[in-house]
C-alpha cells in the first residue's frame, strides 16, 4: 500500500482530530524511526514523552514478548505476579502507600480527582473544590478537561462539571486567595508541559503543600510528562523536596504500552473501598511486564544521573543557539529531558523544516519547541538534532 492510500484511508476511516504531519513510520531502533521509504528520523519527541527507552528496546521486547505468550489479559478480578511487582516498585520508588494502574495519563488524573472528592466528603460533604493551573493539560475526559486550564479544550463540550477553578501557575497569591475550607484539592503539575514547559520558582511547590495542609486539601501532582526520570529524578517533585499526597503517571511508565498510574499515601488512599474504582484493562499482565522493565532500568541512579547531564548537556547547545538567533529565540526553559524553546513567532513551520531535514520535535502552545526525547539519547544524538535545528533557524533568520 502506498502512502497516499494510506493517507486516503484515514480521511475515510478515522475521526479527523489529529493534525498528521504526511509521512507514515514503518519502524524504529533507539533514538531513530523510519518511513515506509527507509528515510531515517532522529526522535526527539519520543511518542510525547512516552518512548522512555526508545524502540525496539531489548529489554522491553523480549519481556513484551515472553509475557505476551503466557497471558495478555486476565482482569483484575485475579492476581498477577507482574502487577504484584510493579505496584511493589512504584510504592518503594514514591514512599507513598497504595497505587491503581489504569490505561492512560487522562484515567489516572481521573482517578485522583475521585479519589481526592472521596476523601474530602469524608471530611465535609462541601469540600468539593478542585484547583488546578491555567495553561495546565490533564486529559481529555470530561473531568479531565474542566481540570485543564486551558479554554480552547473545552468549547463545545459544556456544561462541565461543577466544582473546578483555575489560579496562574507559580503564583502562590492567587492560590492562597482562592483557597478555603471547601477546597477538596489542588492539582498541578510540577513542570507545565503541554502549557510550554514552564517550570516554577524554587519554593512555589513547596508553599503549595503549605496550603494543601493548612485548609486539610489534597495535593495532587500530575506527573503523566514529568515523571519516570523526566527530569532527571524519577519524579520531579523530588526535585522540589515535596511530596504529594497523590502521583499521577501514565506516557513513560511501560515505554510505549499503553498503562497508567495514580499512586496515593496511605492515609488518602483508605477512602476508596471495594467498588469505589475500577477497570477492566487497567494493570493487565503485559502492561504489567513492560512497566517493571521500565521500573528496574530508570530507577537506577546512574541511569537518572545520565539524563541529568545529557539534559544539561542539551540546555547548554539550546542557550547558544538562542545566542545566535535573539530574535527567533526568546527563552530556553526546562528540566533534565524536557525542554522548551519559546519562539517570537509561531513554531510549526521550524517543526516542519526540522522533519523535512530528518528530525522529529514537536511544538506546543503554539510558539514553544518542545523537545522529550528517549531517555538514552548521548551526546552525538543531541548534537545532531541541534545541527538541524541550528540550520533551520538559518533559514528563518
Amino acid at each position: 500500500m502506498t502512502d497516499e492510500q494510506i493517507y486516503e484511508k484515514d480521511a475515510r476511516d478515522y475521526l479527523p482530530v489529529f493534525a498528521r504531519y504526511r509521512i507514515v513510520l514503518d519502524h524504529g531502533d533507539g533514538v531513530y524511526v523510519y518511513d515506509t521509504h527507509g528515510k531515517k528520523y532522529i526522535d526527539f519527541l519520543g511518542g510525547i514523552a512516552v518512548n522512555v527507552l526508545g524502540h525496539n528496546h531489548p529489554a522491553l521486547v523480549k519481556a513484551v514478548s515472553e509475557q505476551a505468550g503466557k497471558m495478555i489479559h486476565c482482569s483484575n478480578l485475579y492476581y498477577t505476579q507482574v502487577q504484584a511487582d510493579a505496584a511493589e516498585k512504584l510504592i518503594k520508588i514514591s514512599g507513598l502507600g497504595k497505587v491503581f494502574f489504569g490505561n492512560s495519563g487522562a484515567e489516572a488524573n481521573e482517578g485522583a480527582i475521585k479519589l481526592a472528592r472521596k476523601y474530602a466528603h469524608g471530611i465535609s460533604p462541601d469540600k468539593s473544590q478542585i484547583i488546578t493551573a491555567v495553561h495546565s493539560f490533564h486529559g481529555r475526559t470530561i473531568a479531565t478537561l474542566t481540570a485543564t486550564g486551558q479554554p480552547k479544550y473545552q468549547e463545545g463540550f459544556g456544561p462541565l462539571p461543577a466544582g473546578f477553578d483555575y489560579v496562574p501557575y507559580n503564583d502562590i497569591e492567587a492560590l492562597e486567595k482562592m483557597m478555603s475550607s471547601n477546597t477538596a484539592a489542588v492539582m498541578l503539575e510540577p513542570i507545565q508541559g503541554e502549557g510550554g514547559v514552564h517550570v516554577p520558582d524554587a519554593a512555589y511547590l513547596e508553599r503549595v503543600r503549605e496550603l494543601c495542609d493548612k485548609f486539610d486539601a489534597v495535593l495532587i501532582f500530575d506527573e503523566i510528562q514529568t515523571g519516570v526520570g523526566r527530569s532527571g529524578s524519577f519524579f520531579t517533585f523530588e526535585k522540589f523536596g515535596v511530596k504529594p499526597d497523590i502521583v499521577t503517571l501514565a506516557k513513560g511508565l511501560a515505554g510505549g504500552v499503553p498503562i497508567g498510574a495514580f499512586i496515593a499515601s496511605d492515609k488518602v488512599a483508605a477512602a476508596f473501598h471495594a467498588g469505589d474504582h475500577g477497570s477492566t484493562f487497567g494493570g493487565n499482565p503485559l502492561a504489567c511486564a513492560a512497566a517493571n522493565v521500565v521500573l528496574d532500568l530508570i530507577s537506577d541512579s546512574d541511569f537518572l544521573a545520565n539524563v541529568e547531564d545529557m539534559g544539561a548537556y542539551m540546555k547548554s547547545r539550546l542557550e547558544i543557539i538562542k545566542t545566535e538567533y535573539p530574535q527567533l529565540v526568546k527563552e530556553v526553559r526546562g528540566m533534565g529531558l524536557i525542554l522548551g524553546m519559546e519562539l517570537t513567532k509561531p513554531g510549526r513551520d521550524i517543526v516542519n523544516a526540522c522533519l523535512e531535514k530528518g528530525a522529529i520535535i514537536n511544538c506546543t502552545a503554539g510558539n514553544v519547541l518542545r523537545f522529550v526525547p528517549p531517555l538514552i539519547v548521548t551526546r552525538q544524538h543531541i548534537d545532531e538534532v541541534c545541527d538541524i535545528l541550528e540550520k533551520v533557524m538559518k533559514d528563518f533568520a
